[in-house]
């Protein structure tokens, strides 16, 4: 990934930095995840997969599913999950029984209509564009279906906001740099950037053809939950 000082990718470019990126960091993903969160990642996911309120049995993508973490607990929720990554290199680093493919997940190998929900985390800020996202997570989902998207955030109080800006944009890339990759560590905080904000996330999703959208914010305002209904 590029340095500090230069635009951040799109298109094309940004889709194969992606991809290089995360086949780079998937060793040792898991564990700078933790680390990093102080493991609230994973409480995170569990309140994502209560936000689907699917029952038992039903079908659920993973999609930029890295090492599974999802799948993991959907399948605890008596979920059928499948999942879904661009990187060969996360999936290769997968702990899951899930099924799982390597798919761009704008152009999902599955039918219309095919999935109960869908699951994604902290994946928005590094697709193409969010627009045919939320089109093919409505192509794909049945009427009904529910759909729910974890991803980074920042906190609207402005102490909590200045703290988690020197986190974020310092600590995470020299904790990164040493567990891990450290240009992929000072990649991930400035594709933030990517991200509208939670207003246009909501009309975006609405506008794909979801209904009941709500946007919460997690752990004052670091992390964000998006959920809707296919109508």
């Amino acid at each position: 990934m590029q340095g500090t000082d230069t635009p951040l990718p799109t298109g094309d470019e940004k889709v194969a930095a992606v991809r290089d990126m995360f086949d780079r960091i998937a060793p040792r993903y898991d564990l700078v995840n933790r680390v990093m969160t102080f493991r609230m990642d994973v409480g995170w996911r569990r309140r994502t997969v209560r936000a689907l309120r699917l029952p038992p049995g039903s079908r659920v993508a993973d999609l930029a599913c890295g090492t599974g973490d999802f799948c993991r607990d959907l399948a605890a929720a008596r979920m059928r999950p499948v999942g879904f990554d661009l990187s060969l290199g996360m999936l290769q680093h997968a702990r899951t029984d899930a099924g799982l493919a390597q798919a761009d997940i704008l152009r999902l190998p599955v039918p219309d209509g095919c999935l109960d929900g869908i699951a994604c985390g902290f994946a928005l800020r590094n697709l193409r564009a969010l627009e045919p996202f939320f089109a093919e997570c409505a192509r794909a989902l049945r009427p009904g279906g529910r759909v729910a998207l974890l991803e980074v955030s920042a906190p609207r109080n402005r102490l909590l906001a200045a703290g988690h800006g020197v986190y974020f944009g310092r600590v995470v890339p020299f904790v990164g740099g040493r567990l891990s990759d450290r240009a992929a560590y000072r990649y991930l905080p400035r594709s933030v950037a990517y991200l509208p904000d939670s207003a246009e996330l909501v009309r975006l999703l609405t506008a794909a053809g979801f209904t009941e959208v709500e946007h919460h914010q997690l752990s004052t305002g670091i992390a964000q939950l998006l959920v809707g209904t296919r109508a």
